[in-house]
């Protein structure tokens, strides 16, 4: 393997474990598993953004690599695992899809995600069209896992995934200013911060975190 090629390889077997841990997101069936995957994904996202600084002789992404380690990998699932032995939540994942069907429709996902990026970033590095295609995969993912989980600290994870989708293809992009990705994460902090807050309040309001309670107490739901 050459040294021209190693930024490639590297750049894309990051991506592809990125990609790898969302699906495992998926295919978990309990909670404190879901939270292992969320920390593995931050510790990649760390490895792929100082990893970008690098290839692209960019300092900033170092200061975006320690962020993710620190907050990704560390102290949101920490927080997470916190609160379900704070609160005594449910220990299994609740879905409103099935775990075989919500592996499928990631897959089919993930192969949109490639034909709509691919053609339309043919002028591009192949590098960065592999890095925006795994990102994309990795954001559809998370959405797909927001919408298929009851659970509301389980829809947390699913927004914290696609988020880490989101800086994946920001560092993945030559000469992205830092802040941008510094807005991104702020962001993505404050919409957690309003997460917990209505998690604390489903939880007060009906000794349950699961979502579906809201549409029962609504009478939108039998």
């Amino acid at each position: 393997m050459s040294f021209g090629q190693l930024p490639y390889d590297v750049a894309h077997v990051l991506g592809g474990a990125m990609l790898l841990l969302s699906c495992m997101l998926l295919y978990q069936r309990r909670v404190a598993a879901v939270i292992t995957a969320l920390a593995l994904q931050g510790g990649v996202l760390a490895a792929a953004a100082a990893w970008q600084g690098y290839v692209q002789g960019a300092p900033q992404l170092f200061l975006t690599a320690l962020m993710a380690l620190l907050a990704k990998a560390v102290l949101i699932p920490l927080a997470l695992r916190l609160l379900v032995r704070r609160f005594d939540l449910d220990r299994t994942v609740e879905t409103a899809l099935g775990i075989g069907a919500s592996m499928l429709a990631g897959i089919a996902l993930v192969a949109l995600a490639i034909l709509v990026v691919l053609p339309v970033t043919g002028g591009a590095q192949a590098v960065a069209r592999e890095d925006l295609a795994l990102a994309l995969s990795v954001v559809l993912l998370g959405m797909l896992m927001m919408i298929t989980r009851r659970n509301a600290i389980l829809q947390v994870v699913g927004l914290m995934s696609l988020e880490n989708g989101l800086i994946l293809a920001a560092v993945g992009v030559a000469g992205m200013p830092l802040v941008v990705e510094l807005s991104t994460a702020a962001l993505v902090l404050v919409v957690l911060v309003v997460g917990a807050v209505f998690l604390l309040m489903i939880r007060g309001e009906f000794a349950s975190t699961d979502t579906g309670l809201v549409e029962r107490h609504r009478g939108e739901a039998e």
